[in-house]
């Protein structure tokens, strides 16, 4: 694997260490991407992956239910979005 991808793997990891289903899915397209990078240093120059694998925004919210037992139950949802640069986000929760 190409050193910038493990550098940014690693600081990945780091700043995510309670994450490991987000460390096996970024670490599955590091690894696809390696020889892309490989081919053209200058996309680290410019901080290519830095930018893929930090969300723009992360929209955090409550979602309240109610079980079968009538008990009321309070659960979060997240919307993590990446990369708005094409048009706006798309995709449900």
């Amino acid at each position: 694997m190409n050193s910038y991808v493990n550098k940014v793997l690693e600081e990945l990891k780091a700043k995510n260490p309670n994450q490991p289903e987000f460390h096996q899915a970024v670490t599955e397209v590091l690894d696809s991407l390696s020889p892309v990078f490989d081919k053209h240093p200058e996309y680290e120059a410019r901080g290519l992956l830095d930018m893929l694998v930090e969300p723009e925004r992360v929209i955090l919210f409550r979602v309240p239910w109610v079980d079968d037992n009538g008990v009321v139950r309070v659960n979060k949802g997240y919307r993590v979005q990446y990369n708005s640069a094409i048009g706006p986000y798309k995709g449900g929760l």
